[in-house]
């Protein structure tokens, strides 16, 4: 049989790659269907957010400075000014070439490159960070000359503090450190009140980070310091400056200082301290220089305390101004305590208790009024409580409670012992001497300026007011004028204050020559001495006082280291030209007398 012939079917025909483009289709339709549902949820739901962070992106918020208020004295002389200067600040993140950038700033701004570089790199990530502020326009004239790009430095506008009058009244006005903040006196104590408020504007950037609008509508004005006047009188305060530095060369002492007061307002005329700074260059100052020993510096008042116990023992009637009282020839046991006067005096009168300064006097005295009555005239004129005066760190002194109090209190209080005070303490309480029995709180601040810069009153900014001073009357007049007119003159006329007589004047005034603690122990020191005199003209009207001390000085003698001879002349010589420059008469029939030998406390 013939086979018959059979043929295959014709296979599918596969086109090569189909599967792989289909495959490539999905994706792109899985792509474009994930991006059309990205843009969808980005349109409805972040769209209002990421429109705010583009525009964040693109503006920038930057502070516009407060100027602070001035510092005037009384007569309007100015103390401290604030003039706006560049600072140069540079965008890290901004950088390609950091190295290029630091090394050129540095070389134009006097800084360290390596430094510089270095600060760069710690803070690359940031947009902004200080290279050197309130510079100087020699220095502001060569940065602007170099070749960096403008979106990676600029200027920025801040007010640098300057004090025209350099260490006069230092501690007084203190300063500002480089963040505008106020340090010691009057920048502290009334830091809010100056400083003021600082607004802020919004600037618009490009692409690349440069400024292109400034949108005055979203500005916020700086709310400006307040200036102050002081109750300071500059030519005082310069005679002040001079006297104590010819006193510090003369004596070489731990410190001095110096206060002149208005008994009348206790105003404060001029207050020094040395050692002293300058506050326009307050690098390398050392720490003893910041110390304003009128306010701070704690010591036993001696003899300048007597005549406040002898004033509140005739306000009690314990006393008479009239009696005498036997000093023992010198030598006086109290108790199981042996108390020795300079010299042997046999009776005195309450008179030349203080004029003698008989250590042996006043204790009788003492024993009349016994602990609760010397407490209570301590107490009664400040001592132990700060005076309140508008400065910052003043320090309260020491008296112990009286239940502290023992039989060797009732010696060593009358004779200005057991007890701390400060010179500023002291003066104070001798204004209560001169103005009729007013203890008035010193302060250094006259009245506040706004007339000529914006007021302080919104909620953003610290409310400081000026507080008037604190007026308390705390003994009778008749005592008080008792112990400065006769007394106290008489203590300058022939006692320990005779170098500080002088013509056209009557002075009454006490000198002080108090004992320290021995550093080696074993009680007070034979050699170490705070050496103060008080003074005030003139005696039957008070215009001024004035208190010098003097912490360790030096002298050929320990005699020549008491307060009738290191404190005096220079509390005199203060006193007269403060007299003559606030133009208090004078009366030609007192004259200045004759030296000679003085009395020693």
């Amino acid at each position: 049989m013939e086979a018959k012939a059979t043929t295959a079917a014709p296979r599918p025909v596969r086109l090569p790659g189909l599967w792989r483009m289909r495959l490539v289709a999905t994706g792109l339709l899985l792509f474009w269907l994930v991006l059309a549902g990205r843009l969808v949820q980005l349109h409805s739901f972040s769209g209002k957010q990421l429109a705010n962070l583009a525009e964040r992106q693109r503006s920038l918020e930057e502070a516009v400075p407060a100027r602070p208020g001035d510092i005037l004295d009384r007569n309007g002389r100015v103390y401290a000014t604030s003039v706006a200067v560049p600072s140069v600040y540079v965008v890290p993140n901004r950088m390609s070439e950091s190295w290029a950038v630091a090394e050129q700033l540095a070389v134009a701004l006097d800084l360290d490159p390596d430094r510089l570089y270095e600060q760069i790199s710690l803070h690359s990530r940031h947009q902004f960070l200080w290279v050197k502020r309130r510079i100087s326009p020699v220095e502001a004239a060569r940065v602007r000359k170099l070749n960096l790009p403008e979106t990676v430095w600029g200027f920025r506008e801040e007010f640098r503090r300057y004090y025209p009058m350099g260490t006069l009244a230092a501690h007084v006005v203190g300063m500002r450190d480089i963040d505008g903040k106020g340090k010691g006196g009057v920048e502290e104590q009334y830091d809010a009140l100056l400083r003021g408020v600082d607004g802020s504007r919004q600037l618009m950037r490009d692409a690349r980070g440069r400024v292109i609008e400034v949108r005055e509508q979203a500005a916020k004005p700086p709310k400006h310091g307040t200036s102050l006047q002081l109750t300071i009188d500059s030519r005082i305060q310069s005679q002040v400056e001079l006297a104590l530095d010819e006193l510090a060369l003369k004596f070489k002492p731990h410190s001095a200082c110096a206060v002149v007061l208005d008994p009348k307002t206790s105003e404060v005329l001029a207050l020094s301290s040395r050692p002293t700074f300058d506050p326009n260059q307050p690098a390398g100052v050392p720490d003893a220089a910041w110390k304003n020993t009128a306010l701070c510096a704690i010591y036993e008042p001696g003899s300048t305390f007597k005549p406040f116990i002898v004033a509140f023992a005739l306000q009690q009637g314990v006393i008479r101004a009239d009696e005498s009282f036997n000093c023992e020839n010198g030598e006086y046991r109290m108790g199981r305590r042996l108390l020795h006067d300079h010299h042997p005096y046999g009776n005195l009168s309450v008179t030349d208790i203080l004029v003698k300064s008989s250590n042996i006097g006043m204790a009788k005295i003492g024993l009349r009024l016994q602990n609760t009555g010397l407490y209570d005239a301590a107490s009664v004129f400040g001592f132990g409580a700060v005076t309140g005066i508008d400065l910052p760190g003043e320090l309260p002194g020491l008296l112990r409670p009286l239940a502290k109090w023992t039989s060797y209190s009732t010696g060593s209080i009358p004779m200005g012992q057991e007890l701390s005070t400060t010179p500023l303490q002291i003066i104070t309480a001798y204004g209560a001497l001169s103005n009729g029995g007013q203890l008035i709180s010193p302060h250094v601040v006259l009245r506040r300026d706004d007339h000529l810069l914006q007021d302080l009153d919104s909620s953003s900014a610290p409310r400081q007011e000026l507080a008037g001073p604190v007026v308390s009357k705390v003994i009778q007049r008749e005592p008080a004028d008792w112990v400065r007119t006769e007394a106290l003159t008489a203590v300058i006329e022939r006692g320990t204050g005779k170098r500080a007589r002088l013509a056209g004047y009557r002075v009454f005034g006490k000198t002080g020559t108090a004992q320290k603690l021995d550093p080696r122990g074993g009680g007070y020191s034979s050699r170490l001495h705070i050496s103060s005199f008080v003074c005030g003209a003139p005696a039957t009207d008070p215009r001024v006082l004035v208190i010098v001390s003097v912490d360790e000085p030096h002298g050929e003698t320990t005699a020549a280291t008491f307060g009738g001879t290191v404190a005096a002349p220079t509390a005199a010589s203060i006193l007269e030209k403060s007299l003559r420059l606030l133009e208090v008469p004078s009366d030609p029939t007192v004259t200045a007398g004759l030296d000679t030998e003085l009395e020693v406390e």
